[in-house]
């Protein structure tokens, strides 16, 4: 049934993914307005989605299960690392190769996904993964796609959606709600972060030649590797790790972890690499092929678990 509702829920967005894609080649719109989107989602919008996701009753039990979702998360990431430096030995890969296979597109889709087939009082949990992610996407990610060695701790910790991560923490734990129109308003603007990063990718892909970017043999291994090898890795480690004991609810939260991992690569290392100038064909290339690749991942590595 989850599997079910997972694979109606990534078509709906690649379809919205075709409209941008549809937009640009119509000429209502150019691919360099994209990067317009780009800058609402990661300033505006994105901080919305991690505020409004803590917005819900306190609870001992709630909190329990957020502090195993934290540990799940930076177990992930750790386990991350090892696993794409053990593969880096074998295929030697670019800045942007490592970083998407690293980074998953949890920050746009894990919310919407989690809240259609789970329902939203799961959605903290997720928020518990974005919260590490946007740590170190915005520390190590950052640094490695510019390609710098030092990281900018000034950047971090300026950063708006992880001041959004800590300032909703915060409210949670003090259980302070906001009041009715402001949080409203939170949820409606927070609710585009889905729709609006797959335009963007669509917009993007436009202004691209598709058929050069992905006939390349090289590009569906760096696919494949972040849509079935790194997840299955990650899959077998947590299952049979025993973790999801520590709580009643210890499956469904170390699901939600492990089906963050399964997203495809991250639209943030494509809004990077345009940002900063990198590859973004690169880039656009594998997250649109791990897009299309995860429609039928996600729900048959969401199967292997629940075995």
């Amino acid at each position: 049934m989850i599997a079910h509702l997972l694979a109606q829920q990534i078509t709906q967005l690649f379809i919205i993914m075709c409209l941008g894609f549809l937009m640009v080649k119509a000429k209502l719109l150019s691919s360099k307005d994209s990067k317009t989107l780009s800058i609402l989602i990661v300033y505006i919008i994105c901080p919305c989605t991690i505020l409004n996701a803590f917005q819900i009753e306190y609870s001992a039990e709630k909190a329990g299960g957020f502090l195993l979702a934290v540990c799940s998360a930076v177990i992930l990431h750790i386990l991350l690392f090892a696993v794409i430096a053990l593969l880096d030995r074998f295929f030697h890969f670019k800045r942007i190769e490592k970083a998407s296979i690293m980074y998953s597109n949890a920050g746009n889709l894990i919310i919407p996904l989690v809240t259609a087939i789970l329902g939203e009082e799961y959605v903290i949990y997720a928020s518990a993964f974005l919260v590490v992610q946007l740590f170190v996407i915005w520390t190590h990610g950052k640094s490695l796609i510019e390609g710098r060695k030092s990281m900018d701790l000034k950047a971090v910790v300026t950063n708006v959606n992880l001041i959004a991560s800590v300032l909703g923490l915060m409210l949670f734990l003090l259980h302070i709600r906001l009041p009715g129109i402001l949080g409203s308003t939170l949820k409606s603007v927070g609710s585009m972060v889905g729709p609006l990063s797959m335009m963007m990718i669509g917009m993007i892909l436009a202004g691209t030649d598709i058929v050069s970017m992905v006939k390349g043999k090289r590009i569906w291994i760096i696919s494949f590797l972040k849509m079935i090898v790194t997840p299955l890795i990650l899959l077998l480690i947590m299952k049979f790790s025993g973790i999801a004991s520590l709580n009643p609810q210890g499956a469904t939260i170390i699901y939600i972890s492990l089906l963050a991992t399964m997203t495809p690569s991250a639209a943030t290392v494509t809004q990077m690499a345009q940002l900063y100038d990198q590859d973004v064909d690169l880039a656009t290339g594998i997250n649109t092929i791990t897009t299309l690749l995860c429609i039928a991942t996600m729900p048959l590595l969401t199967m292997l678990y629940y075995l």
